[in-house]
């Protein structure tokens, strides 16, 4: 029997359009990232997340954002370097009240000088939210 938190977190990777067998890279952990969502992701593609300093192509990034981690256009410029051709970046932020909370305009300012379009926002788990950002010719589907 699967309790509902185990349900939950597992969703946390289709909600992503995370699918079995994608290469996801994970930039910006710390102590604080949600380490519930983490393993879902890592159950859900079969493997481990890659860090930030992997050189292949990548499916998704998952770059967790905090308020004082510095430019988020340039983090966002780095996170690109290895997307493959339908990769998606998902900027991971605490939600409003945890520390570190990004305020949603600071992402939309970001997000079309870098050649990006910001396309949904999700909640991935008690203390996260993901802002879900595509190449801006991809926007159409």
């Amino acid at each position: 029997m699967v309790a509902a938190g185990d349900a939950e977190q597992s969703s946390v990777a289709e909600r992503l359009g995370i699918k079995p067998d994608m290469v996801v890279q994970e930039i910006g952990w710390d102590e604080d990232v949600d380490d519930d969502v983490r393993a879902a992701i890592e159950d859900h593609i079969g493997g481990e997340l890659l860090d930030e300093d992997a050189n292949e192509v990548v499916d998704v990034v998952l770059l967790w954002w905090r308020e004082d981690d510095g430019d988020l256009g340039d983090a966002l410029v780095d996170a690109r370097g290895f997307l493959g051709a339908d990769a998606v970046i998902w900027v991971l932020t605490p939600k409003t009240g945890q520390p570190g909370h990004v305020e949603p305009s600071d992402i939309a300012e970001a997000v079309p000088t870098v050649g990006l379009s910001q396309t949904s926002n999700v909640s991935v788990g008690p203390g996260w939210s993901g802002s879900r950002l595509v190449p801006r010719a991809k926007t159409k589907r």
